[in-house]
């Protein structure tokens, strides 16, 4: 890689960091593209106690996030014009970054009758029930054929809930030693299946949330050699740990939950082939209380948009997995293109020298509930930049 020598900051934004360089060297600093998270919870309205889209946002421009996408299952859901207004309003009055709200598929995200699509597609990124899966296979064909119809894209959270079985962690090693209940990959892959054939059927733009085992790898390698219009994100934390990594503390809980060893490197395969187009975080905070619980009674959910470049440039880059210029196209260039997510002058600057303890007291989020809590990263954010300028995130 041929690094472009630049004095400021400012030439940094004059000359910009284009697509085919991916990244420019600052002195001893790195700047990128300012990441984009088309993953994100920001919990308003309904939910300000776990997050705000204030500190939601701040939170994403301290991992050096210069766009992200607000995921649906607010209170009320975005599933009509005057619902997704309330969020919209939140945004333009307190974000500091740049903001995409999802508005769901159907109304309530009850999976029964569709949202108000057609009102709601110029005000959305795409549409998702993320958090719960679409069951009825007739509904979904329906849902991709009227976002076909309004040039928009499905965002599937792929989950059959007649396979869960009262699982809460995945179904497998940790969970036979642990006596805990387990969560079958099936119940991913299946609905990941059924969407594909669906996808044969109506062409619509469809794109997979958080995927996490081998099966849902092999089945979007399958439907991309086929041509099938489909993408698929993962997160940091299916990347690095495994099921054997867990312990009995609310932090190692989320949906769909960490997986065994295999269905980790079959991740790390998909990363590297294409297979998986981009990384997304799944930032999920809840309160202390809500994940005081173990792993059987905390609810779903952990935070890591703070985080997700110093583990992945730690674990991935550090230790030859893939390359920077890989890591920054998933985090940033591949997002940007698949969701239409324009650059501006949104950068974010970090030394790569610097090693520290990631420490969840420090977070901007109000989440603290993180599986890297005490783990040694490099990595420290030194400043992002939004539409040229400078963000001041301290209080």
């Amino acid at each position: 890689m041929n690094y472009k020598m630049n004095d400021t900051v400012k030439t940094i934004i004059k000359n910009s960091v284009s697509e085919s360089d991916v990244f420019c060297r600052l002195d001893n600093y790195f700047v990128f593209p300012a990441f984009a998270d088309v993953h994100v919870h920001l919990r308003e309205p309904g939910f300000f106690y776990k997050e705000t889209v204030k500190t939601g946002t701040r939170a994403s421009a301290k991992g050096g996030y210069g766009a992200v996408c607000s995921m649906p299952n607010l209170n009320p859901v975005p599933d009509s014009v005057e619902n997704i207004n309330l969020q919209i309003d939140a945004i333009e009055k307190t974000a500091v970054i740049n903001v995409y709200p999802y508005a769901s598929i159907t109304k309530k995200q009850m999976g029964e009758e569709l949202s108000d699509m057609e009102a709601l597609a110029p005000l959305c990124i795409a549409f998702s029930d993320d958090g719960r899966g679409v069951q009825n296979e007739d509904m979904m064909r329906e849902a991709m054929l009227k976002a076909k119809s309004l040039g928009k894209m499905i965002v599937a959270h792929c989950e059959d809930n007649s396979l869960l079985n009262g699982g809460y962690i995945h179904d497998g090693e940790y969970a036979r030693l642990n006596n805990h209940r387990g969560i079958s990959s099936e119940s991913e892959w299946k609905p990941i299946e059924r969407d594909i054939a669906l996808l044969r059927e109506t062409g619509a733009s469809y794109h997979v949330c958080h995927v996490s085992t081998k099966e849902s790898v092999e089945l979007i390698r399958k439907a991309k050699k086929e041509g099938l219009d489909i993408t698929c994100e993962t997160g940091p934390h299916y990347l690095i740990l495994n099921d054997m990594d867990l312990r009995d503390e609310g932090r190692f809980k989320m949906n769909p939950p960490i997986r065994a060893e295999e269905d980790r490197l079959a991740l790390i395969e998909g990363i590297k082939d294409g297979t998986i187009d981009m990384i997304a975080t799944d930032h999920a905070p809840h309160s202390a209380e809500e994940k005081a619980k173990g792993l059987k009674d905390s609810l779903m959910g952990i935070v890591g948009i703070e985080t997700a470049f110093p583990l992945l440039y730690t674990h991935l880059v550090k230790k030859g997995v893939i390359t920077l210029e890989k890591l920054i196209e998933l985090m940033s260039i591949n997002p940007r293109k698949r969701f239409n997510l324009p650059l501006n002058n949104d950068y974010c600057v970090w030394d790569l020298d610097e090693k520290y303890i990631i420490d969840p007291e420090k977070f901007l989020s109000k989440g603290r509930s993180t599986p890297f809590e005490g783990w040694e990263v490099y990595g420290k954010h030194i400043l992002t930049i939004i539409n040229g300028q400078v963000l001041e995130l301290e209080e």
